[in-house]
């Protein structure tokens, strides 16, 4: 599996032995026969495989407040779909975003490969994109990407009015405005604002089918019914219009009425895990409070000695932490991220606190802790 520059292939993510797991894509909910017996439960025996694509597309149409919603098998066809129309219709080939955009991270250059396009990083890429950034950048645009929430930076979002700020700037300089809402569930909360306010800033709306909602794979483009109509056009070019996507829609329908209600409860409890923590004083939460389920825990030990260490807790508990480390620039310290869904509501705050004491004195050297 491909790495994000700064991480470390975790051991502690492997399969074998894991009986809890803080991460949200451990293996423990995601079993062929779980989803497939979840997905069966909520199709009728007697409907069409493309019944479950078109209830998906309508669905997401009424949420989001769009006139069309397009079903993609990637978020990073999606993606650069969306900003290939954008550069096509203003004649400009540059597209903004925070410095860790997935575009730009996990899809080796595609929108310049694929679509010609090129990437002009803003901010400085441990913080929040804010709007005073946007004031360095001279060039045309064709659109503004803005991720919500901010996955590399701790899951933040900016404050409501700082949102406004930054598509009023992007309007303003002739760019389209394209929300990479790969989260978009888990950043409602913390708005209180229907998902579909939200994206009635945007020209065009990405949200993933199997991050927060916990399904197989896919992604939705939404946007007024023209955009939608030329997206499908490169969905075809692409490859990726999927005559049986059935899969796909029926795995992220059960997921938008099981798993999304609860967005506000995971935020809860991110919220009480992190208090937790703050109050052991072993680690450091990023951001603290965490504003979304999404928060980065901050590790004072080195990379190797906390992987050797999560392995050991691992066999000896059946207890997964996490499912890759990050490397940080200085010696000494590591970090991952821990995204709250059904896996993490089975521990208290008190036990996540216990566990993440116990693997700084692991990794440090000074197990069994010294009472």
């Amino acid at each position: 599996m491909k790495q994000l520059p700064g991480t470390v292939p975790g051991g502690a993510g492997d399969t074998a032995g894991i009986r809890r797991s803080l991460s949200l894509h451990a293996p423990l909910r995601r079993t062929p026969h779980r989803l497939l017996r979840a997905m069966l439960d909520a199709l009728p025996e007697d409907g069409l495989p493309e019944d479950p694509v078109a209830e998906l597309e309508r669905r997401m149409c009424a949420l989001l407040g769009t006139e069309a919603a397009l079903l993609f098998p990637t978020g990073t066809m999606a993606q650069q779909v969306a900003l290939r129309i954008h550069a096509d219709r203003r004649g400009r080939r540059a597209f903004a975003a925070h410095p860790q955009t997935h575009l730009e991270v996990w899809e080796e250059q595609g929108y310049a490969v694929m679509h010609g396009l090129r990437f002009r990083p803003v901010g400085d890429r441990h913080r929040l994109l804010e709007t005073a950034d946007l004031a360095g950048v001279a060039e045309p645009l064709a659109a503004l990407l803005l991720e919500l929430p901010q996955r590399d930076v701790g899951g933040r979002l900016p404050a409501w009015d700082d949102l406004l700020a930054q598509v009023s700037w992007a309007r303003g300089h002739g760019a389209a405005v394209h929300l990479d809402g790969a989260r978009l569930w888990e950043a409602q909360p913390f708005y209180g604002r229907p998902h579909a306010e939200i994206a009635a800033l945007f020209d065009t709306v990405y949200v993933s089918l199997y991050k927060g909602l916990e399904g197989i794979r896919g992604a939705i483009l939404a946007s007024d019914a023209r955009t939608v109509g030329e997206a499908a056009v490169w969905r075809q070019r692409l490859g990726g219009a999927l005559d049986d996507a059935w899969p796909l829609a029926a795995a992220a329908l059960v997921g938008l009425d099981t798993v999304a209600p609860r967005m506000s409860a995971f935020r809860d409890h991110a919220v009480a895990i992190a208090a937790a923590l703050r109050e052991d004083g072993a680690v450091h939460v990023v951001p603290d409070p965490p504003q979304t389920p999404l928060f980065h825990v901050h590790v004072p030990a080195g990379p190797e000695a906390t992987e050797a260490a999560a392995r050991e807790m691992l066999r000896e508990h059946g207890v997964q932490l996490y499912l890759r480390l990050r490397t940080a620039p200085h010696d000494g310290q590591c970090s991952f991220e821990v995204c709250v869904g059904e896996n993490a509501m089975e521990f208290t705050p008190d036990e996540v606190a216990a566990l993440l004491r116990e693997l700084v004195h692991r990794a440090r050297g000074t197990y069994p802790l010294q009472l």
